[in-house]
């Protein structure tokens, strides 16, 4: 194929040393169309990974090749709409952001519209798809599965196109709504999923050098709230609770009248500092709840760092273009509610304030879309989050490839994090960021919340004892330089944490006041979890009073004894695994 009227320029993120080729799993996607000529084709690429270039670079070619006479465009906002527009143009395809109705400019090559517009006038677009032959681009697909009238919308009104090209980042969602023009195939275990015909993960990306390692940094600390029936409570986050105990600590953590929010934003702004020594313009973004925590964010921002923070409140025409200057500014902190977490490319973004309670996996690896973009080798990305045990497993699950699956098999009292999450993905996908009542403002009240630097994931691994706000142990982690290749930011880490745990060592026990354990020792776990862990060792000491004849009390007591601690009831995952350890080897010596 040949790629001469490309303009070198485009996208300015090609491979290193090859600006005016395309990327190796474009051009891979690019040959297995070329080859197959289907009239629908999903492809799924990591954000970041260049999605748009490839789409457009495709619709070059079939223009060209005149199997299409022109394009449309469905993206998910209005802000993403015009992005497609300009990214077009420098490739000289010219649409038209702007279209509401009736015949087109014979200037354009078509139009870009969203996918609401889609499902206000299905039949306006299927009028031009008839009339000629047309490449419908569907951006991000998940979302034409969000409401049963946008899917079905999309279905009418392109169901005559030429060609159909999806693209998503994130093929997975929460519901089991099937999404328009995607082929589902039923696996050996009769459940159906969403079958892609080019793929390119995370893991292939930041091998690849396309994508930015993340490092993220996870803080716990105390929280204290009153609920709604007047009670006091305390609970240190990351510590096994109930789920509602999970929501309110968590939301307590994001209050930004505590200590925790003031302490990760100056954290977040040390790291900022650290990264710009190697990237000179890298910017952080909050991604926050609602507008009211939005703007005391900002606010505190400016009181920390002393630079006023530009603030995104919705997907309107002003946010568009703020959004926009910051790109092209080198200003330090943009604080934006929800609606950054897809699409939206600010590539010098490269620190994160993961300051929402929207716990979707979906929104989770879209909101960290946004700062793994990269523009040169060795740049790193960090995203700061509360130590919750959900958003801590998908932080390591950020290489996991999912498929959107239409069969959920739901076995008796299993939880499965994706089901739960339909009614938050449309609260997260509202284009709007209007009071949607989700805080339940009356059911609980924060009243004070602290932070403790508690652990760092990378690739899976968790590296970290904790630390205070502000100790010379967190600097350490803070200062990890900003351009490294993957495997030294391992080596670094593994190095930091040896360093912390010598330090440990040499200080008296008495001044040791946080938990002196490196994070890999220190599993977070869920309440289900800690309550399955006790079951098992109450089942193993049940076991070894037969075999020992001594009584349940005096067992558990001497595990205590062995193991140290707090009784069972009040033992830490940790601690109860220990004891698991131990009441196992005493019953092997029996035999």
């Amino acid at each position: 194929m040949n790629n001469q009227h490309l303009s070198p320029a485009f996208p300015g993120r090609a491979p290193w040393g090859t600006a005016n080729k395309l990327r190796a799993w474009q051009q891979g996607a690019m040959d297995k169309y070329i080859e197959t000529q289907p009239r629908d084709f999903l492809a799924v690429a990591t954000p970041g990974a260049g999605k748009t270039t490839f789409a457009l670079t495709l619709a070059s070619w079939l223009l060209h090749h005149h199997v299409v006479q022109q394009v449309t465009v469905v993206a998910p906002t209005e802000h993403l709409k015009k992005q497609w527009a300009e990214a077009a143009a420098r490739l000289g395809i010219k649409l038209d952001p702007e279209y509401s109705a009736g015949p087109l400019s014979r200037e354009y090559h078509g139009v870009a519209v969203t996918y609401a517009g889609v499902g206000v006038r299905p039949m306006l677009h299927r009028n031009r798809v008839e009339q000629r032959k047309t490449l419908v681009i569907l951006d991000e697909i998940h979302h034409a599965g969000d409401s049963r009238s946008w899917g079905e919308a999309c279905q009418e009104a392109f169901e005559p196109a030429t060609r159909r090209l999806a693209l998503t980042g994130t093929p997975f969602r929460s519901d089991t709504n099937p999404i328009p023009f995607v082929t589902y195939e039923e696996g050996n275990d009769g459940i159906r999923r969403s079958s892609a015909d080019y793929t390119y993960g995370y893991g292939n990306a930041l091998a690849d050098g396309v994508v930015r390692p993340v490092i993220f940094m996870s803080y716990s600390g105390n929280m204290r709230w009153r609920t709604k029936a007047g009670d006091e409570i305390e609970a240190r986050l990351g510590e096994p609770m109930t789920k509602d105990a999970v929501s309110q600590a968590w939301r307590t953590a994001l209050d930004p009248r505590g200590e925790w929010m003031p302490n990760v934003l100056r954290a977040a702004d040390q790291r900022l500092s650290e990264v710009r020594k190697s990237i000179p313009d890298a910017g952080a973004l909050v991604i926050a709840s609602d507008q009211e925590q939005a703007r005391a964010y900002a606010k505190l921002i400016r009181e920390i760092t002393g630079h006023k923070a530009t603030l995104v409140l919705s997907d309107d025409t002003g946010a568009s273009k703020r959004i926009d200057d910051f790109s092209h500014s080198d200003d330090r902190w943009m604080v934006a509610v929800r609606m950054v977490s897809e699409g939206v490319d600010v590539p010098r973004l490269a620190v994160g304030v993961y300051a929402t309670t929207i716990s979707t996996p979906l929104f989770f690896a879209q909101a960290v879309g946004r700062f793994v973009r990269s523009r040169r080798r060795g740049e790193t990305a960090s995203v700061f989050l509360p130590t919750v045990p959900m958003l801590l497993g998908f932080a390591n699950e950020m290489e996991v490839e999912r498929d959107h699956v239409l069969d959920k098999p739901k076995k008796d009292g299993e939880e499965d994090p994706y089901a739960e999450s339909e009614q938050e993905m449309d609260e997260a996908n509202k284009e709007q960021d209007e009071d949607t009542g989700e805080q339940e403002q009356f059911s609980f009240e924060a009243l004070e919340s602290d932070a403790v630097f508690d652990r760092v994931l990378y690739n899976s691994a968790e590296f970290g004892m904790q630390a205070h706000a502000g100790s010379e142990e967190e600097q350490d982690y803070l200062g990890i330089p900003g351009l490294l290749e993957p495997d030294q930011v391992q080596m670094l880490l593994q190095k930091r944490q040896a360093r912390q745990i010598a330090h440990s060592k040499k200080r008296p026990a008495e001044e040791a006041d946080l938990l002196e354990l490196p994070a890999e020792r220190r599993p977070v776990v869920t309440h289900k979890e800690l309550l399955e862990l006790r079951k098992q060792l109450n089942t193993l000491v049940s076991a070894y009073v037969h075999q020992s004849g001594k009584p349940h009390g005096v067992i558990h007591n001497e595990l205590r004894r062995v193991c140290g601690g707090p009784p069972s009831a009040e033992a830490t995952a940790g601690q109860i695994r220990e004891r698991i350890k131990k009441v196992q080897e005493w019953a092997t010596r029996m035999r």
